[in-house]
């Protein structure tokens, strides 16, 4: 399942679309400066659910902040939950 990204203006979204509807998201909202990506909500439909897809979005985030020189405020709890657990993530986890 292919990951995609909607961005307007400073609101953002990764997710995964089928027929038109989004049955995964992960949310967020950047800075005025462009240097911090606040991630508020994560949301995976339920026969999605088990598939590991909400970890694929965090990485996607997590590449995307590190390709455009930004840290990730996790507000959403699983968001935070994987990033506090995954080591790889700390570079870019905003403090």
């Amino acid at each position: 399942m292919e990951i995609k990204q909607d961005e307007h203006g400073r609101n953002g979204a990764f997710y995964i679309e089928e027929d038109g509807e989004w049955i995964a998201e992960m949310s967020y909202i950047k800075s005025v400066d462009g240097k911090l990506m606040t991630i508020d909500h994560t949301e995976v439909s339920e026969k999605l659910r088990g598939h590991g897809i909400g970890e694929e979005l965090v990485a996607r985030a997590v590449n995307f902040a590190r390709e455009n020189g930004m840290k990730i405020k996790p507000v959403c709890p699983y968001t935070r939950k994987i990033m506090e657990r995954t080591s790889e993530y700390q570079d870019v986890r905003a403090t």
